[in-house]
């Protein structure tokens, strides 16, 4: 066999995924991932460092592009709308691997230290798009403040849309919640009676 496979990432990241899933990240090793793909130790570390990093491998990509389509957005463009720009590119990419998004949080959700390793990622995110935003003359605290917006109706929007049906695509997602951001700096967000739940809250959330 060669050293160079095509979909060979793909492979690994699938197995570990259906590893970790079904026997939790800490209980899995390296060497069952590989073996599960197919292949050996020494493939798996030509393309990831651990096995941390079949989880978290595409952040700097998504950062990149986050950040890119925000200092991309026309001059004209207020922060918010820039940042939004920046929101629906990424929502895009991440429409096509629903599965895999769906499996990775799940994962993430059942282990403490992937956790941390994630809001340190969205962190890393925020102060990306703070940078782009002070690069394109939006001042301080404006820049950081509308790079964490934009960062927290990501995360609000990508759990509606992996518990969600699947008929509605992140995208139309992230822009109601933005929307609804709107709403309520606008302070014209309707109030609901105690109890009611709102759209795509179950119940039980409402009460909780």
């Amino acid at each position: 066999m060669g050293r160079w496979e095509p979909n060979t990432r793909e492979r690994l990241a699938k197995a570990a995924l259906n590893l970790y899933g079904e026997r939790g990240f800490e209980q899995t090793t390296v060497a069952e991932i590989a073996k599960s793909a197919g292949l050996t130790e020494r493939t798996f570390f030509r393309h990831y460092a651990d096995k941390r990093e079949v989880l978290f491998s595409g952040a700097v990509e998504l950062e990149q592009l986050f950040a890119g389509a925000v200092a991309d957005a026309p001059p004209s463009s207020a922060p918010i709308d820039a940042v939004a720009l920046g929101l629906y590119a990424v929502c895009e990419v991440f429409e096509e691997r629903r599965e895999f998004a769906r499996k990775r949080h799940a994962v993430i959700s059942a282990t403490a230290e992937l956790r941390e390793r994630e809001l340190i990622k969205l962190a890393s995110l925020a102060a990306a798009l703070a940078e782009t935003l002070r690069g394109r003359g939006v001042p301080e605290p404006a820049a950081s403040l509308t790079a964490e917006t934009g960062v927290a109706v990501f995360k609000v929007a990508f759990e509606r849309w992996i518990t969600a049906d699947g008929t509605r695509p992140l995208v139309q997602l992230a822009r109601d919640s933005l929307d609804e951001l709107r709403a309520v700096a606008r302070g014209d967000l309707p109030v609901r009676p105690e109890g009611e739940a709102g759209p795509g809250v179950p119940e039980e959330s409402a009460e909780a």
